[in-house]
């Protein structure tokens, strides 16, 4: 798991705080919200959920409710940890918005240690344009230079059968 390549941190704001702390993370509300809320993953097994936590650098937002922190935020990055970064599955749940945690969090990825000095992030979004733009994100200049591969949409090509029988 990517988290255990560092050692948790954490931050703490008022009743709130974020953690990259991969044990106090919440598969189940992460996959519920993606899952039913979300517009980009809608309907993605639980399974793919987790493994696709397991295998990037996750970040928990928490609010303290009695002697307990509940889960009501997440984000992950995918990285070299070297020279780019992909930031995915960013969110706060509805009865927690506006209160400025999803700009704490974005805020807080980006000026993580170990995640510095990196000359690229990434991310794709149709609905938080404001909230990543004051952080420097700005449209892809020349998208002709990108490409992206979608196998679920090319199952035709049979790729993987040519390559590995």
């Amino acid at each position: 798991m990517v988290n255990q390549l560092f050692s948790p941190h954490s931050i703490r704001r008022e009743k709130f705080s974020i953690s990259t702390d991969f044990e106090k993370l919440d598969a189940h509300i992460v996959h519920d919200y993606l899952c039913n809320r979300s517009y980009w993953a809608k309907g993605v097994p639980f399974d793919q959920v987790l493994r696709s936590m397991q295998y990037s650098f996750c970040f928990g937002v928490y609010a303290e409710e009695g002697n307990e922190d509940k889960q009501i935020g997440f984000a992950r990055v995918m990285s070299d940890f070297t020279t780019f970064a992909y930031l995915a599955d960013v969110f706060i749940l509805e009865s927690y918005r506006g209160q400025g945690l999803g700009k704490w969090l974005v805020e807080y990825i980006l000026s993580y240690p170990e995640l510095q000095n990196l000359r690229r992030w990434t991310l794709n979004t149709h609905d938080a344009h404001s909230l990543y733009t004051r952080f420097g994100f700005k449209q892809i200049p020349n998208p002709e230079t990108s490409l992206i591969f979608r196998p679920s949409q090319n199952k035709h090509l049979n790729i993987s059968d040519k390559i590995h029988g």
